[in-house]
């Protein structure tokens, strides 16, 4: 089910951005009252604007436009919004994001092609375990795609690994779809329970909201933890409430595949100028074939590498490695730049570590200091100090680490109100 452009030459896949983009700027040039008016206060001729390098020409998108004027990006009339979503703001309100039922069916789209990519197929009956409600964008995503692969799914939602055994044995599905990290405790509790779940019916798992791999797309340690015990293949999946658009991997685990027809993708130093060539910077992005809320050079905050080189499955597209971390969660600290993924790797090579949070704050000099938050089985000196050794070979630093309980953990970082773990917790002074 590889789409033909996915197939084109990097020229075909280029000129078929073009013609897309052109269309797209005279829309929002029309529709939008936000670009509209920023086109105007620009003064930006957008008819000069033909090619991707012309791109570089226009001022990017950021979140704090996007949270200042939510209603202006609207392109439609609210009686044709079908589904009403929301993601974080970046100053404290959420913002809305409506979807028409044209934007629906390309929600749908994306994630067949996505889920095709990683190798579920008509037939499959697959576990989905994540939340459809709360305004949540992915949980319905996931069962559109999967409903239009004519693909069985079973709305389990997170968490109650009883209840995921339960479902798991009864309904044999071949793949399901979740929080890595939840991985592990349904491991434990199939363990504890004398569930043979290498024998179960479960192939590979689509994984959201943490990372499978280091840069150089070998396992990093969760993966690797979850794979020793338990003989399924991991798919790591890359998106956003933005973009509704996600980046999948195939079965060579190389990256997310790019998909042209729905998507432009940049990556941008601090200056929003593009990096060269395998360097890493801000994924910012251009959608295709959205009706009501279009965004132009978006930037999302995400530290990324783009990989151009041919994948093995024939597809010729971009694809996007593993987030190194988030603009906004870089961390300078006794000298080292640090992001909040490496510091979870580190403490994800310690079983004795039953949860954590990592808390940023501004100390008495003005710099970033760090206090990390470790719940363990059997507290001790000689584990704090072998994990400290461990900070220091791997980051070249050790931040302050201190013991406290799964009690008090365990309500901060499975909120109710998130999709996915909150480990991180930035109280900076700005």
């Amino acid at each position: 089910m590889i789409p033909e452009i996915e197939k084109g030459s990097l020229e075909e896949i280029k000129n078929f951005q073009e013609q897309k983009l052109v269309e797209l700027l005279a829309y929002i040039s029309q529709k939008s009252p936000f670009y509209k008016n920023f086109f105007e206060e620009k003064k930006i001729d957008i008819t000069t604007i033909k090619t991707l390098e012309d791109l570089q020409l226009l001022p990017v998108t950021t979140k704090e436009d996007l949270q200042n004027n939510n209603d202006d990006f609207l392109c439609v009339p609210v009686s044709k919004i079908i589904d009403f979503a929301t993601t974080s703001g970046t100053l404290g309100d959420p913002v809305t994001f409506g979807l028409t039922d044209s934007d629906l069916d390309r929600l749908a789209y994306n994630e067949a092609i996505s889920f095709d990519c990683a190798g579920i197929k008509e037939g499959d009956i697959v576990q989905l375990m994540t939340t459809i409600d709360r305004k949540f964008m992915a949980g319905l995503a996931y069962f559109l795609g999967l409903r239009k692969l004519k693909v069985g799914v079973i709305r389990v939602g997170a968490g109650i690994p009883e209840l995921q055994w339960d479902s798991i044995i009864k309904y044999n599905p071949s793949y399901l779809i979740t929080v890595p990290s939840f991985l592990l405790k349904l491991i434990e509790y199939a363990e504890t329970h004398n569930i043979d779940y290498n024998n179960s019916s479960i192939k590979g798992a689509i994984c959201i909201g943490e990372s499978l791999r280091n840069q150089d797309f070998s396992m990093n340690i969760l993966s690797k933890k979850i794979t020793d015990k338990w003989d399924i293949k991991l798919f790591s999946t890359y998106a956003s409430t933005e973009m509704s658009t996600a980046f999948t991997e195939c079965e060579h685990g190389n990256g997310g595949h790019h998909h042209p027809e729905l998507i432009i993708v940049e990556v941008l130093d601090e200056n929003n100028n593009r990096v060269k060539n395998g360097e890493a910077g801000e994924l910012t992005f251009t959608t295709l074939g959205i009706e009501a809320m279009p965004l132009l050079r978006f930037k999302t905050g995400d530290i990324v590498q783009l990989h151009d080189t041919p994948c093995a499955c024939g597809r010729n597209t971009l694809r996007v490695g593993p987030v190194i971390g988030r603009k906004k969660q870089m961390i300078k600290y006794k000298g080292t730049t640090l992001y909040p993924p490496a510091m979870n790797d580190v403490l994800s090579d310690f079983d004795a570590i039953e949860n954590h949070i990592i808390e940023i704050f501004t100390n008495d000099l003005g710099t970033d200091e760090i206090l990390i938050k470790i719940a363990v089985k059997n507290q001790s000196e000689e584990l704090l100090h072998e994990i400290k050794d461990h900070f220091r070979a791997k980051l070249r630093v050790t931040p302050k680490i201190e013991f406290t309980s799964k009690e008090i953990l365990n309500p901060l970082v499975f909120n109710p109100m998130s999709r996915k773990p909150i480990r991180f917790f930035d109280n900076r002074i700005s």
